[in-house]
């Protein structure tokens, strides 16, 4: 029998991002607690898949809508989706994110820059301010940002992508003061996870680093995220907003 602390029957959670990765690990963790989902990411057709095969297993309605969230126009429309199909949102998960490399800092263009602060700050901004000024017109809710241990660690090699999401942890404790008492809005702050877009590494070379510089001495898988996910989500947390959650396997 599960934990009602943990239930989520009859929640409805957004997640970006979620049809891959740690999004595609939450929101299965949500559905496998009774949540219907939407599920955004930019690809319809990955996005379509990821609802087929959660609602067939978990029993749950799934809602896949092709999402952009570096635009603004794009983030409304989803917004304005999920309401037309379920009526509120409980659960929203800013998870869609990038970090894409570049030869050199001074070599990073304002393309770039502004793609990586869009994705990762600019769309989490707007999907919070609309759905959170929503969740607490309401009967409250919950918001789960997916942040990065670049935040406190910045490296050159991911330097504009550590300022976004230093800018979302701050955005996490805003928000959180803007929309208490009824909405929570916390923060996972990831470190290295073996997702999709650990099969660009060099793994042998990262290995060997993580054996002096992480605790745990590897990666993190992407089921790893559920605990952290589930209890954010979940009256579990009930009296914790505004936090910042390290889960990064002990990262120094």
């Amino acid at each position: 029998m599960s934990d009602p602390m943990f239930d989520l029957t009859g929640k409805v959670a957004l997640v970006t991002g979620g049809s891959r990765g740690l999004g595609r690990a939450m929101a299965d963790a949500f559905a496998a607690r009774g949540a219907d989902l939407i599920i955004a990411s930019r690809k319809a057709d990955a996005c379509e898949a990821a609802a087929r095969e959660i609602t067939a297993r978990s029993g749950v309605t799934a809602l896949p809508v092709a999402c952009n969230v570096s635009s603004w126009n794009d983030c409304d429309a989803l917004i304005d989706r999920g309401y037309a199909k379920f009526g509120r949102v409980d659960v929203l998960v800013n998870n869609a994110g990038m970090s894409p490399l570049y030869p050199s800092l001074d070599q990073v263009s304002e393309a770039l820059w502004d793609k990586v602060l869009a994705v990762n700050l600019k769309g989490p901004f707007r999907l919070t301010a609309v759905i959170g000024s929503r969740m607490a017109a309401g009967t409250g809710g919950s918001i789960i940002n997916v942040s990065s241990i670049a935040a406190d660690q910045p490296s050159p090699r991911e330097l504009p992508y550590a300022a976004a999401k230093a800018g979302l942890n701050a955005l996490t404790q805003g928000f959180a003061r803007a929309f208490g008492p009824t909405v929570r809005v916390n923060a996972i702050q990831a470190g290295p996870f073996l997702t999709d877009i650990s099969k660009a590494w060099d793994l042998d070379a990262f290995a060997e680093r993580a054996r002096t510089s992480i605790a745990l001495g590897r990666a993190g898988e992407p089921h790893e995220v559920i605990g952290a996910a589930v209890y954010f989500a979940s009256a579990a947390s009930s009296f914790c907003t505004g936090g910042v959650l390290r889960l990064d396997g002990g990262v120094f």
